[in-house]
């Protein structure tokens, strides 16, 4: 333990025509990354079309572990399957580097299948 306490999770979310944006604040790790997931999930296949991308503004970021990596993996895998293209935005250094170390960074980041022969991902 560090001595230092938890630092508050949070999610904001929107939805606009076409996106959801999703703020996340905080810890993502064993202990919140499946609220991020859930949420994520929840919007996608709420009411009315699916969004065809889906911000994740990570400037409020504190810290990842590889839970949270592994939250970024399914709502990757959940928004490809819908047609969505995933961006990750405002990274800090230390998601950066774990995104180039798991060189999972172009995957996650990739137009959905579907897009990537035909149509621009936008």
């Amino acid at each position: 333990m560090n001595g230092f306490p938890p630092t508050e999770f949070v999610l904001g979310l929107a939805r606009e025509p076409g996106s959801l944006y999703v703020r996340v604040i905080g810890d993502l790790d064993y202990d919140t990354c499946d609220e991020l997931v859930d949420a994520v999930t929840e919007h996608l296949t709420g009411d009315g079309t699916p969004p065809r991308g889906i911000r994740l503004d990570f400037d409020g970021l504190t810290h990842i572990d590889s839970s949270g990596l592994s939250a970024l993996l399914l709502v990757h895998r959940r928004a490809s399957a819908l047609g969505a293209t995933l961006h990750l935005d405002n990274r800090p250094d230390f998601l950066e580097r774990m995104l180039h170390i798991t060189n999972v960074l172009d995957h996650l980041t990739g137009p959905p299948p579907g897009l990537q022969s035909g149509r621009s991902a936008g």
